[in-house]
């Protein structure tokens, strides 16, 4: 069977939770949450059965409890929006705020922490829905939302994402898959290869808020337009470095046009293996943690913030407080479509 399904805990709500597991045409196993879409385990084939390339964790209490956002889809807005507020047609909303003064990933209740109802697609497919309603976490709108995860011929996980709304909001959606493509972080990551087509990076303050200014990455350790090690640069002395200690930074694509196209890839000199990256978003989020404590994973695996890294395919961070960066605004009759594909070789 392409997608089998089990249950994985219940909620303090009372609410069931149930892990759906695909498994595609090449092997390619993929175990999917209807709690906040979280991935909790990607399975790679290899010669002796197949390797977990991301992180997560054992119990349902785990993700509720201490999740760092571990493989979830993020919204309605992914990244962060500065304090909590934006203004739209002239009226100024109110967010929730997460993240000290801003607002981050969605809010205190994001699409991270609610049910998705699920139903099995063609093959090796999931689809799940959530309509989220006007005011929650302070957005405008009712947002009618859907979310499809195809494992394919091509041995990749294929995420689409499709919206609609009522009256005028903002969205931003995005994976926030930990990925580690050697073991799913029992070992660093700083010596995988990593290549963006990113040119530039939206400057941050100390919050890591934007200043509407985005910087040339040339000569900086933001380059990663020819692959280098993920850790080569990662302690630099760069003032952009200096507030989040780590990469916690949005990339923005060279020439984007909005069609899906490659944009960079993962290869683990170790394994061989290799993950590509194609999306149709401008830019995506490279981070990297700075933990000062080890999160306990899967099978008692202890993470630093170097066992990994997570590439969210996204448009920028407080683009609603920023004109002139790309829109993330969507009208009635509009609609929102994204797709971000992993092909791993």
């Amino acid at each position: 069977m392409p997608v089998t399904q089990q249950p994985f805990g219940t909620l303090p709500s009372g609410e069931a939770v149930t892990k759906y597991t695909l498994t595609g045409p090449t092997g390619l196993q993929a175990d999917i949450l209807d709690y906040g879409g979280i991935i909790t385990a990607l399975r790679v084939p290899t010669d002796t059965g197949g390797v977990d390339v991301v992180l997560g964790f054992d119990t349902l209490d785990d993700y509720v409890e201490k999740s760092p956002y571990f493989g979830a889809t993020i919204g309605r807005y992914g990244n962060r929006i500065a304090r909590g507020k934006f203004t739209l047609d002239g009226r100024e909303y109110t967010l929730a705020t997460n993240n000290g003064d801003h607002h981050l990933h969605g809010g205190k209740r994001g699409f991270d922490k609610r049910i998705w109802r699920t139903t099995v697609g063609a093959g090796a497919q999931l689809v799940q829905n959530y309509t989220s309603p006007d005011g929650e976490e302070g957005y405008p709108g009712t947002l009618s939302l859907r979310v499809t995860y195809t494992l394919t011929a091509e041995n990749a996980l294929r995420i689409d994402y499709h919206a609609i709304t009522d009256a005028p909001t903002v969205i931003n959606l995005t994976n926030h898959s930990y990925f580690n493509i050697r073991d799913g972080g029992r070992t660093s990551a700083e010596d995988h290869m990593l290549r963006l087509a990113a040119d530039r990076i939206t400057e941050v303050d100390s919050g890591l808020i934007p200043t509407g200014v985005l910087l040339d990455v040339t000569g900086t350790p933001f380059d990663f337009r020819s692959a280098k090690p993920t850790g080569r640069d990662v302690a630099a002395d760069h003032p952009q470095l200096a507030a989040p200690g780590t990469y916690d930074h949005n990339f923005v694509f060279a020439a984007h046009d909005g069609t899906l196209r490659e944009v960079g890839e993962v290869y683990d000199p170790q394994s061989g293996r290799r993950m590509r990256i194609a999306t149709t978003e401008p830019a995506v989020q490279l981070y990297m943690g700075n933990y000062t404590e080890p999160v306990i994973g899967k099978d008692g695996i202890a993470h630093t913030g170097r066992s990994f890294y997570c590439l969210e395919t996204q448009h920028y961070p407080d683009s609603p407080n920023q004109p002139h960066f790309p829109s993330t605004v969507l009208r009635p009759g509009e609609v929102y479509a994204s797709t971000t594909v992993y092909t791993f070789e």
